[in-house]
């Protein structure tokens, strides 16, 4: 085999393009990451409406037809970084099923610190949602399934912490899980306003104590979580 014959056969030697090919993977998949984390922060400062692809492409170093290579249009862009979002939020606090509503409720509370600590998706998350009120915005089908969703599963565990006997007979699961939602919005987005005035997950662990006193058979206060010993010394 002379030079040429080799430099041919090394060139097709298997598996070298899959190599290259999962090289090629790996960098894309790094773009596109670096595509949704710059669309967080202009999401988040100017709203779905006056966000503008190109700019977020400049942030990222690629040109907008580059961007267009992974994210087909600014919707679909929008709605993949509300379903990443979700999708780590789900994997990261609710992938398993809930002991008891007390269990819950720490899960609610280890979220609300996280989200104190991303302030970029957090602020998107308050902005998006008070657009998305209008059925035509591209985010509305996401946030309405997400608050059904939501709704319904925090409602069928304090449904659940009933029947097991752990929070009173004639519980309202439904109001309580609707008033919850809406408190830990409310705050959120009084944190996001005025970060510095407001500790949004102290605030919330009063207000859920307040509320698993008055539901729970026994009357107790809920018990310490990750959340609390987040804020422990040395942590």
């Amino acid at each position: 085999m002379d030079h040429k014959d080799e430099r041919t056969a090394r060139t097709k030697t298997p598996g070298s393009g899959r190599t290259a090919a999962r090289g090629g993977y790996a960098v894309g998949d790094e773009r596109r990451l670096r595509i949704l984390d710059a669309a967080v922060e202009h999401f988040a400062q100017w709203g779905f409406h006056a966000s503008s692809l190109a700019r977020i492409a400049k942030d990222v170093g690629i040109t907008q037809g580059g961007l267009l290579h992974h994210f087909r249009s600014k919707e679909d862009l929008l709605v993949s970084v509300l379903e990443r979002s979700e999708e780590h939020d789900i994997e990261r606090f609710f992938s398993t099923e809930f002991d008891s509503a007390a269990d819950c409720f720490l899960r609610l509370l280890e979220l609300v610190d996280y989200n104190s600590r991303r302030p970029g998706r957090t602020r998107m998350f308050n902005v998006l949602v008070g657009e998305s009120s209008d059925p035509g915005h591209p985010a509305h089908a996401f946030f309405t399934r997400r608050y059904r969703t939501v709704l319904r599963d925090l409602s069928d565990t304090l449904r659940r912490g009933v029947d097991s006997g752990e929070l009173k007979p004639g519980t309202e699961h439904l109001a309580e899980a609707q008033e919850i939602m809406a408190v830990m919005d409310g705050l959120q987005l009084q944190w996001a306003l005025e970060p510095e005035r407001l500790d949004m997950t102290e605030r919330m662990r009063r207000y859920l104590d307040r509320v698993y006193c008055s539901i729970s058979t026994t009357g107790a206060a809920l018990p310490p979580g990750p959340a609390d010993d987040a804020d422990e010394p040395g942590r």
